[in-house]
This record gives structure tokens, sequence and C-alpha cells, in this order.
């Protein structure tokens, strides 16, 4: 039941629908302020492509909503570009990002798209330099130079991808232990049992938590209780664990016309005709409030315990207006508690 369960909010702002003019920069950085005025939302998220998707980089958009913004966490759906991203500079820059913001950031990673995804991805992995076949290596060996950049004093690192030597890094991130989320969502098809089996282990191992969107419920509830159980063998305390979804919504009386800005939307991020009706139909929320409250309660059950919601419409403050005064009461009287 709800009652007896918590869950943290976050807003997906799209830095890539500047490109498509369907918002301004300045809408993303309104909807920040009104998310954190509003008390219903513990975090700020943005997208993350190089060249496959371009958009306003998401460190440097981050950085212009930590300036904004004062209690909101603040983190990435999911920086795809980790493995092509150097693992000093992004230290770095992740660091100044956790001291601008006062120690609000959450890093997702992710291995971003292979070559089989289409030309673009083959070829900003070309112009990167990093083979397809490299990027899981690259997001483990990234992960655990990271976590040794800012938690220890000088550093040497030999691995099949990355080597260092004596490397002080400052500034350090003003976090003790910086939340990292690995991103994974393996569709049916693409992975054997063998390979869930291992993206799954690769999250409960490394992973403050699991980011993922496109997820039937149940096979959300089924993955998360298998990553839960994998980090509980590993000698990890599976309950602090977070797992986070990524849902689009569109509030809307008229389902019809919710339904058609929604895949226009998707239309225009990814290509027209790139997303199935099968697919949108689990990625999205829309309808009525009640239908959006239902959706996303259904997750919550499962075990979610970090909604994050992405408006797809025109005009992203009356979607957040809306969702503030006719979806999140809904959650708090039924005992969701907004974490600050």
């Amino acid at each position: 039941m709800l009652s007896t369960m918590r869950a943290k909010f976050g807003l997906s702002l799209s830095n890539r629908a500047v490109l498509f003019n369907w918002v301004t920069m300045q809408d993303l950085m309104n909807a920040s302020v009104m998310a954190e005025e509003s008390g219903c939302f513990h975090s700020v998220w943005v997208g993350d492509n190089l060249l496959s998707k371009p958009r306003i980089e998401s460190i440097v958009t981050l950085s212009a909503i930590a300036a904004h913004t004062r209690s909101v966490k603040l983190g990435p759906i999911c920086l795809a570009s980790f493995p092509l991203r150097n693992p000093i500079l992004l230290a770095i820059q992740w660091a100044s990002l956790d001291v601008l913001s006062e120690g609000r950031t959450i890093l997702s990673v992710c291995n971003g798209g292979s070559e089989s995804f289409g030309p673009q991805f083959a070829n900003e992995l070309n112009n990167m330099g990093v083979k397809s076949r490299e990027r899981v290596g690259r997001v483990v060996e990234g992960i655990n130079i990271l976590r040794r950049l800012w938690e220890d004093d000088e550093v040497s690192y030999s691995g099949k991808y990355y080597q260092i030597s004596e490397v002080q890094l400052q500034p350090k991130p003003v976090q003790s232990h910086l939340p990292i989320y690995l991103a994974a969502n393996p569709k049916p098809g693409q992975a054997d049992e063998n390979t869930l089996t291992r993206i799954l282990r690769r999250v409960a191992k490394y992973g403050d938590g699991w980011q993922t969107d496109g997820t039937p419920v149940e096979t959300f509830r089924e993955r998360f209780s298998r990553i839960q159980g994998y980090a509980a063998d590993l000698g990890r305390d599976p309950s602090q664990l977070e797992s986070c979804l990524h849902l689009y919504v569109n509030i809307n009386d008229d389902q019809e016309v919710a339904y058609r800005q929604a895949q226009e939307f998707l239309s225009e991020y990814y290509g027209a005709g790139t997303i199935s009706q099968e697919r949108a139909d689990v990625w999205l929320a829309c309808g009525s409030p009640d239908a959006v409250i239902e959706k996303i309660e259904r997750y919550i059950e499962a075990g979610c315990t970090m909604p994050v919601m992405r408006f797809v419409a025109p005009d992203l403050e009356e979607q957040l207006r809306r969702c503030i005064e006719e979806v999140m009461p809904a959650f708090q009287s039924q005992g969701y508690i907004p974490v600050k």
C-alpha cells in the first residue's frame, strides 16, 4: 500500500527539446524553480548525449539550474556520454558541480548507444575514439576511477582503458560519498538471461541506485528485486538502493490529445517512426490526472523509490502546474513525504 511507502519525485527537463523549439533555456530554469518552490520534488534531471542526439550540454545545463535553485538534487537521465568522457576531466567537472550546488548532485551513468543503434551512434563512437565493445569496460573503470579520485588523496590506476599516475584531484565533492546510479534497461530480444544477469549484477555491485525507463511494471518489480538480492549477496544493504523510473507524462483530460502531443514530442526527439506504439504505451503516463496517478502508483507499489517525470507537451509550465495541483496531492494524502 502507498501508505507504507515513501517515494521521492523527480522532474526531468529536456535540454534536447531546446533545439527543436519546444522549450527555451529560460523555460527550463523557470520549471526548476517552480518545482523546488512547490515542495513536491526531490530532484531535477536533464538528458545527456554528445553527437548522437545533440542538446545543450548536460553539465552546463545542471550548473545553470544549480544557480537558480537551493534544495533540489541535480542529475542526468542518464550520462550516456560517460564512456566517451575522460574520467579525470569528468571527475573535476562533476566535483565542481557538487561544490557549486553545495552537495546536491546525483550522477547516473550508462553505456550509451552502441553502433547497432544507428549510424549517428557509430559516427559518435568513431569520432570520440571509442569502440562499441569497449563501452561496458569503460563504464566500470570510469566508476572506479571517479570513486578513488573523489575519496583518496592521491591516485594511480592501471586498467585496460585508462591509466593515470599520481593524480591529486581538486576540488573534492562536498558529499563524502557522492551517489552514482547505473542506468540499464535491456529490451526484450536484446539480452539473453545470462546477459541480463550480468547487467543486474553490475548495478548491484557498482551502483547506489538503478535507473530505467520504458520498463513494464512487473518487469520493473522483478528486476529491482533481483538487483536487491545480488546486492545482499555482495554484503551491501539492499534497502539503501534507490530505484529510479523515467516516465513521460502528458496531463490532459482529453486522452486522445494527450497521446497525440506525446507522440509528436517523441517523433521530434527520436525521429518519426522510431518509437512503436507498444513502447510508447509503456513509456507514457498520459490523460487525466487520475490516469497519471494510477500509472505512477503501480510503479511505486512495484518498488520504485523515485519516479521522475518528463512532460511531453507544448506548454511545460502548464503541465507542471497541473501536476503540482492535481497529481501530487494524491501521493501526499497517501503517505508520500517530500524529501528535501
